[in-house]
Formats: C-alpha cells, sequence, structure tokens
C-alpha cells in the first residue's frame, strides 16, 4: 500500500475512481497496546471485526497474539498472517468437519457451545479429546448495547447449570463460561452485571470455572455516541471479577473487536451525482456502509476537494450507494458543505470496524482500493484525533480522555 499524509493529498494525486480504504496501522498498535497492559487478563481479538492481513500483523507485533475465530477461512488466515498464534473457535454452531480440522491441523484446543448437542459435537468431532479448553456461552441481558445480540446464541439460567456441569465433567483441562453483553455496549456495569449471572449459573451447578470470558461489545465514539471512558468498563470488570465465586487459578479473557479497529480504518468515496439532499457514491450498503444502511449507525463525514475548501454551510444529506438496488440507501443525516456535488469526495470516518469485512461484488460493485495515511482519525478513545470543533471544511470528531493505565496485567493462572 501507497502511503500519504492525508486523504486529501491522495485525492490531489490519483483522484480515485474506485472508492479507498484508508488504513492507520498506528491506531491498531495504540488500541492493542492499551488493552494489553489495561485488561487485567488475555486479549483475544474477534476477527471479525476486521480480517485484514494488516491488522492482524500489527496486532500481533503489538502484543495481541490471540484471536477469536469463527470459521475455517478466518483459522486458515490467523494461521498465515500470525504464525504460532492462540486461537479460540467460539463461533457456539460450529460444522464438524471444522471443529476436526480446527483440532487436529491448527492446534486449537478452545471450543465455545451453548447446547448439550454442540458439546457431543466437539467431543465426537476431536475424538473424545481430554485436553480441551471448553466454553459455555451464556445468555445475559444485552439492556446497554446500541446494537442488542440477545436471541441467536447463550443458553439461559434455567438450561444453564446442567449445561455447565456437562462441560466440567467432559474435559480434565479448562472449562469456562462466556457471553456477550451486545455490540457498543454504552454501560460498564453491563458486564458486571453479566458476570454476577454467570456467577450465579455457576453456583446452581455446583462447578467452579476455569475461565471467565467477558467476550467483546467493548465500544468506540461516533457521532451521537459518545461512551464512557474505557477505564470505566475496565474497572466494571474488576469489580465484577472480585465478586464471583472462582478459584485463585481462574483465568479472564476477553474478545475485542469494534473498540481495537474502529479507528484504523476510513473510506473515501467520490460523489458521482446529487439529487436535491441526495448524494450518490461510489460506495454503500453492499460495500462498506451495511451498518450506515442497515442498522442506520451514525459515522463522522467529511468533504475531501482537490481544490479552494468550502465555506457553505452544513447541511444534511443522505448517501445512495451504486447499485441498482433501492435498498442500497443511508438515511443520514450526514452533515457536509451545501455547496458538494460531483467529482467530490466523502470521507466516512470510524469504519474499522465492520467496514471492509461486511463488503460483496453484489451488482460488480464492492472491490476496495487501499493506502496508508498519517492523519488521526475523525474520533477516537485513545486521545488520536484532534480536539477542534467540526466546521464546513473538517469533520475531526469527538476526543474521549481515558482515566491512567492502573499498573501491570494481572494474569491468574
Amino acid at each position: 500500500m501507497h502511503t500519504y499524509h492525508s486523504p486529501l493529498d491522495l485525492v490531489r494525486e490519483r483522484s480515485p475512481e474506485r472508492p479507498v480504504a484508508l488504513v492507520r496501522p498506528g491506531a491498531v498498535a495504540l488500541a492493542a497496546r492499551w488493552f494489553q497492559k489495561t485488561f487485567k487478563g488475555d486479549v483475544f481479538y474477534a476477527l471479525k471485526a476486521n480480517p485484514s492481513p494488516w491488522v492482524i500483523e500489527t496486532l500481533a507485533k503489538n502484543g495481541v497474539n490471540a484471536f477469536d475465530v469463527a470459521s475455517m477461512p478466518e483459522i486458515e488466515l490467523v494461521a498465515t498472517h500470525a504464525p504460532g498464534a492462540r486461537m479460540a473457535f467460539m463461533h457456539p454452531v460450529k460444522n464438524r468437519s471444522a471443529i476436526s480440522a480446527a483440532y487436529f491441523d491448527h492446534g486449537i484446543r478452545t471450543f465455545a457451545f451453548d447446547t448439550e448437542d454442540e458439546l457431543a459435537k466437539i467431543l465426537d468431532a476431536t475424538g473424545a479429546a481430554k485436553d480441551l479448553n471448553l466454553i459455555v456461552r451464556l445468555a445475559v441481558d444485552t439492556e446497554g448495547a446500541s446494537y442488542p445480540l440477545a436471541g441467536k446464541f447463550g443458553v439461559g439460567p434455567a438450561e444453564a447449570p446442567s449445561l455447565l456441569l456437562s462441560a466440567r465433567r467432559a474435559t480434565q483441562d479448562l472449562m469456562g463460561v462466556s457471553f456477550h453483553v451486545g455490540s457498543q455496549c454504552m454501560r460498564p456495569t453491563a458486564y458486571q452485571a453479566a458476570m454476577a449471572q454467570a456467577s450465579r449459573s455457576l453456583v446452581r451447578a455446583g462447578v467452579f470455572a476455569d475461565v471467565v470470558d467477558v467476550g467483546g461489545g467493548f465500544p468506540s465514539v461516533y457521532p451521537g455516541m459518545v461512551p464512557p471512558s474505557l477505564g470505566f468498563y475496565m474497572d466494571a470488570i474488576d469489580r465484577g471479577f472480585a465478586e464471583m465465586m472462582v478459584h485463585e487459578t481462574t483465568e479472564l479473557w476477553c474478545e475485542p473487536g469494534r473498540a481495537l479497529v474502529a479507528e484504523c480504518s476510513s473510506v473515501l468515496t467520490r460523489v458521482e451525482l446529487r439529487k436535491g439532499d441526495a448524494l450518490y457514491l461510489n460506495d454503500g450498503s453492499y460495500g462498506s456502509l451495511f451498518d450506515a444502511s442497515h442498522s442506520r449507525w451514525p459515522f463522522p463525514v467529511k468533504l475531501v476537494r482537490d481544490g479552494e475548501p468550502s465555506d457553505a454551510a452544513l447541511k444534511p444529506f443522505r448517501f445512495y450507494g451504486p447499485t441498482c438496488d433501492s435498498l442500497d440507501h443511508m438515511p443520514g443525516p450526514f452533515w457536509l458543505p451545501d455547496d458538494i456535488g460531483e467529482g467530490d469526495y466523502v470521507e466516512i470516518g470510524m469504519m474499522g470496524a465492520y467496514g471492509v469485512a461486511m463488503t460483496t461484488r453484489f451488482n460488480g460493485y464492492g472491490d476496495l482500493d487501499a493506502a496508508i495515511v498519517k492523519d488521526a482519525p475523525m474520533a477516537s478513545m485513545y486521545g488520536l484525533a484532534p480536539a477542534s470543533i467540526p466546521t464546513p471544511r473538517t469533520e475531526t470528531g469527538t476526543v474521549v480522555k481515558l482515566s491512567r493505565a492502573r499498573g501491570k496485567k494481572r494474569r491468574r493462572r
């Protein structure tokens, strides 16, 4: 990938015809180091958030050398770009051949499940192996999440004790619990509440957990969604872990995705046509902007124009993508200068999580170029973004200051 000081430098040099993923490896490196320093346990990156090879390599070089994987292609990606990395197969529903290949070909020992049938499948596909780390996925409250994930996975409180007991009996190695409080969790105490629920299930089962995996859900910052400092999330997890009925060697894990990579990428799109308050772009909901369309997720935007900067007032716009499908619509509002038109470029920020990961090839669109840029992301949980107020010429987002790291990470073994 070529490196540019800013998106404007890229536009001046290349006038790109296709959308461009603007990547910031330094943002990934900083987030990785922060989690390694501040979370008192093992950090597994949730690969689904952004499986780009450069992300995997940057994380591994900066201390995050464990990965939450959900499929064989993800396993193979990690094996290629972070050889020797630790992997946990945390999808609660897997096919037998994937379980077998993960265990026998890639040395994976950690598997999640939420039913007796899935546990039986794991045992059968691994030849009744006794060196498994068996993680029971629990269903927990997700009221603090902007994007709840309840319903599809997780064993409920009534059935959890029986499944925990089965898991304990099935392995001579680690048995643990995991949960997911939902994506973009805005309430730190949601983790503490979920850990209390997990503890109750363990007590009813009469077993101790060797692993407590608090999952993902750690937030980033978007327009209209400024979460508390990530330090408060770590404090809530510390309190929840201290209150759990666990033994001295119980390990604490987490699976951050969005919080590690949201800031690391933006997408540079070109305006192909303007119709009133609608801008037709060369990227859309079948490309990088799935969440902007289907979840109406807010993303920061700014005009990138080769020429005199705009002094026009900001106006709310909606976007349409390049496909023929009328569902390819991002309602916004996205605030941009009123004089924007065909040939201008729009940078859409905070796209590192679930942006390029969601692209398709529908209607022949979806291919993105990529370039490294050295400027700051539009917003940051780590103090990277400039602390200026958005104007028609620039959109810099909000800086959320973090509490200071609280000493050396504790690993409970």
